[in-house]
């Protein structure tokens, strides 16, 4: 029987991707794909698989999509499990949440992501064990609503924002595969994306200061506290790459983990150079 279990999955011309997301949630009972008018053949294949497609169109504003869909969407299920169409559930995991919703302990749970990197998994690198809450009550759940930024071009869906519960939570054994980045095209895409919105939130949090929402887990609160402190620091892209690769261990996973580090002090220069960039906009808006 299948689990007593819905599935959020929010897409934007996934087919690439969905079939073997689909798959590896085909034992729960509710799936929903939830569309930003897709123009691929992401629609049919959810369709195919059975589950529902709902629409959604951003306005620019708060929410963003998987907000909206906890709020607005019809759940079948008292559980909602969240997933994206580059993630995979083990057989372990699907077998764990099927125990967990039978009995569960907590509001919540924080699932593990293992990153597949250049042809292998990072086990090191700051990005493993990477927890996510993804499995909870959407009666209880929302994810924070981020500062006022303006536009980034992140698109309509939380990337960044972590969920907020009221409630207890509690960590799940089995892992989750994440296969986000297949090249490093795209790791360098997503990530000059990402470096837009990271540079404005080190100009809202600068001009206005920066607060830890309620409910929100206390190691991501202090993680982003030290965070806000490393903005002040010198040599900052420098510093990154040491973090990831000496401190994190990342040099014990070979050359993809040498690599993967490079660019995390990439990335980390691009969000300097950024923010650098907005201040001086703001002190002359009419400046070409």
């Amino acid at each position: 029987m299948r689990a007593p279990i819905s599935v959020l999955i929010p897409v934007k011309n996934e087919a690439a991707n969905l079939g073997p997301c689909l798959a590896s949630v085909a034992f729960c009972d509710d799936i929903v794909v939830v569309d930003s008018g897709s123009t691929d053949a992401t629609r049919a294949l959810a369709e195919q698989a059975g589950a529902r497609v709902v629409d959604f169109k951003w306005n620019g504003r708060f929410p963003k999509k998987k907000n909206w869909a906890l709020a607005t969407v019809a759940w079948k299920h008292d559980w909602v499990f969240i997933i994206d169409a580059d993630e995979r559930v083990t057989p372990a995991l699907a077998e764990e949440l099927r125990r967990t919703v039978a009995a569960p302990a907590h509001a919540g749970y924080y699932v593990n992501r293992r990153f597949w990197f250049l042809d292998g998994w990072l086990n090191h690198c700051g990005y493993y064990p990477s927890w996510n809450l993804r499995f909870f009550r959407p009666a209880l759940g929302r994810y924070e609503k981020p500062p006022e930024t303006g536009e980034t071009g992140s698109g309509d869906n939380e990337v960044h924002e972590h969920v907020q519960m009221n409630g207890s939570t509690g960590y799940l054994a089995a892992e989750m595969e994440h296969y986000a980045f297949p090249d490093l095209a795209t790791w360098v895409e997503k990530h000059n994306r990402y470096s837009n919105w990271e540079a404005r939130v080190q100009l809202a949090a600068s001009a206005h200061g920066a607060d830890d929402p309620a409910g929100l887990d206390a190691a991501l609160a202090r993680k982003r506290r030290l965070r806000r402190l490393a903005w002040h620091l010198p040599f900052r892209p420098t510093l990154r790459f040491l973090y990831h690769y000496v401190w994190r261990a990342g040099f014990r996973d070979g050359y993809r983990g040498f690599v993967f580090c490079r660019l995390m002090g990439y990335y980390e220069f691009l969000c300097t150079a950024k923010a650098a960039e907005l201040r001086r906009t703001l002190k002359t808006p009419n400046s070409k």
